[in-house]
């Protein structure tokens, strides 16, 4: 019995732990056939035009308007405007569809790798990293969401699961809708936004 239950608590893995590195390490992070391409397909199949893929967006970290502060020491003052941003915060992003004129950026997460609440599973081997990993993998995803909508773009994730034949027609709807909110709203900036879009 106590064989039975040691057996059970440990699990197997059908391959080698180098062989297991090697097919981890083939898993691609851009060009994915159950994700984004499959999610390319639908835009294709379905006539929804105006995106690219991998679009960079860049912003810059910019205090526009907000309440003065008093400097402890006294500096000269510089005209040099390339000096003065060069201190300043940038963020590079490449979501996987950009349609750049309604402003939408649109991201296909894999349910493993960015920790599904429907259908994320937890490795039992390793499970210190896997778990530094996916919470790493997540915190990233929310810093890029906030990073994007204070620069004035609308995001939009896409689950796996959601590219399913059964969802097609409701991701379908989803996408059409996300569209059309850019579309009906004009191009509002909050002054009080700390980052702006560089051109």
């Amino acid at each position: 019995m106590k064989m039975e239950t040691a057996l059970a608590k440990k699990s197997f893995d059908v391959f080698t732990k180098a062989k297991r590195s090697e097919v981890m390490s083939r898993i691609r992070s851009r060009g994915n056939r159950d994700t984004e391409l499959a999610l390319a397909r639908l835009l294709r199949a379905h006539k929804i035009s105006g995106w690219r893929r991998h679009v960079e967006i860049r912003g810059r970290a910019v205090l526009l308007r907000g309440p003065k502060k008093q400097a402890t020491r006294q500096h000269r003052p510089t005209n040099n405007k390339r000096t003065a941003r060069r201190s300043v915060p940038t963020f590079r992003v490449k979501p996987n569809f950009v349609f750049r004129q309604v402003r939408l950026a649109v991201f296909v997460d894999g349910c493993f790798w960015h920790g599904c609440p429907k259908h994320a599973t937890k490795p039992a081997n390793n499970r210190a990293f896997w778990q530094r990993k996916l919470a790493g993998n997540k915190k990233r995803d929310r810093v890029v969401n906030h990073a994007l909508r204070r620069a004035g773009w609308r995001v939009f994730r896409v689950w796996e699961h959601e590219l399913a034949k059964k969802n097609e027609a409701r991701l379908v709807r989803r996408v059409r809708r996300q569209i059309r909110q850019r579309c009906a709203a004009p191009r509002q900036y909050n002054l009080r936004s700390w980052f702006i879009l560089s051109r």
